[in-house]
């Protein structure tokens, strides 16, 4: 397909100002209240009645073709993480422990240079645009939230997308993937409970650390025997906290950790056995276990039709050479959008080893190649052309 109309020069240095602007100015979830209200003001200037307060402080807008037609829905996420930046950039974080440290600054302001060419020069030739930036990606549900205050109901959404900066993919390169294409999330808590005492007669305890570490252990057969391994799950114990001397058994331990599997099958599985283990493993160690767990996110599943239409978006972008499959196990509430209608999430390239851009996401030196700020754009104006014309 040709390629729509793509951002300008100016266009994409407003992008790049933009996304340094909320980079330096990040806020945690739920807090969005400078970001949403820049938000709010591009989109007035360009034309447009954003609604403010959706889903706490997440804001729309939509665009509307010249004739009737389906709605499609893009998706930015805002929110920023409870992190020190570490980078010495001019647009550095002046927020003390905050940090824009996964790329939803550039979201954000993809998002907003793509609403600056729809509401201009390249309005849809029908149906309608709805452009949707969200609170409280991390950790918040803020998709859930929005969704709650009728995001995909007035109007009624078709079809739904949402792009993410991967900094596991070089800049140039485009991942889309049909079906599961990031993991469902639980976070869960594990109290193992025993009898404490001196650490010089451990036959008189029942020690909840011996316990504990036994049922870490365990927890890891979940995946390597009770998932077919033609499938994928992850159960990860990433805190253990008990006991405050070295000669003293206490009598609780407490483990934290995340389970997250790609099918729904395998994440209707895991609690149930997770339980099992914990408890099971306690038992025979003389302890009792207790276990909590929260279920944050379901998995975010891809439309295969709605994949290839972002396929043929990308192809004329960046080359069907750069078209790559890459899934992770992260989570993304996106997931709830994508549960209720058919759309795609994909991934756009932001490494650059040349000019040291190699830091994960969530990390305090994480930065991308702006250059996928126009990348992104032009993958959503072609979706857009292609879907509404």
């Amino acid at each position: 397909m040709a390629e729509p109309a793509a951002p300008t020069a100016a266009e994409i240095e407003e992008m790049v100002a933009t996304r340094r602007d909320l980079h330096a100015h990040p806020e945690l979830r739920y807090a969005e209240h400078r970001t949403a209200a820049r938000v709010a003001e591009r989109l007035r200037a360009l034309g447009l009645a954003p609604r403010t307060g959706v889903g706490g402080t997440g804001v729309t807008a939509l665009i509307e073709g010249r004739a009737p037609g389906p709605c499609v829905l893009l998706r930015a996420d805002m929110d920023a993480l409870p992190l020190t930046e570490q980078n010495a950039v001019p647009y550095a974080s002046r927020t003390p422990g905050v940090m824009h440290a996964c790329g939803h600054d550039a979201h954000t302001a993809v998002l907003l240079g793509v609403a600056g060419v729809l509401a201009g020069r390249a309005r849809p030739a029908r149906g309608r645009v709805l452009l949707v930036f969200q609170p409280a990606e991390e950790g918040g549900n803020g998709a859930l939230a929005m969704i709650r205050d009728g995001l995909l109901e007035d109007p009624p959404v078709e079809a739904a997308f949402g792009l993410h900066v991967w900094n596991h993919l070089d800049a140039g390169k485009v991942a889309v993937v049909d079906g599961p294409f990031m993991a469902a999330v639980d976070e869960f808590v594990i109290t193992v409970r025993g009898r404490g005492g001196h650490g010089a007669m451990p036959h008189e305890t029942r020690d909840p650390v011996l316990a504990a570490a036994q049922v870490v252990c365990a927890l890891q057969q979940i995946v390597a025997r009770n998932v077919s391994p033609l499938e994928a799950a992850v159960v990860t114990v990433a805190a253990i906290h008990g006991g405050s001397a070295f000669n003293v058994v206490p009598d609780e331990v407490v483990l934290r950790g995340t389970a997250r599997a790609f099918s729904d099958a395998v994440w209707r599985a895991l609690p149930g056995r997770i339980e099992e283990v914990a408890t099971g493993v306690a038992a025979a160690h003389g302890c009792r276990a207790e276990v909590s767990l929260e279920r944050l996110m379901r998995p975010t599943v891809n439309d295969p039709a709605m994949a290839e239409r972002v396929r043929a978006a990308a192809r004329p972008v960046v080359g069907a050479q750069n078209l790559v499959v890459e899934r992770t196990m992260g989570g993304e509430d996106f997931a709830e959008v994508l549960a209720r209608v058919p759309g795609c999430y994909f991934f756009v390239g932001s490494r650059n080893e040349a000019k040291g851009l190699v830091h994960p996401h969530h990390s305090p030196f994480f930065d991308i190649d702006e250059d996928a700020l126009a990348i992104g754009a032009r993958i959503l104006l072609g979706l857009v052309r292609g879907y509404l014309g």
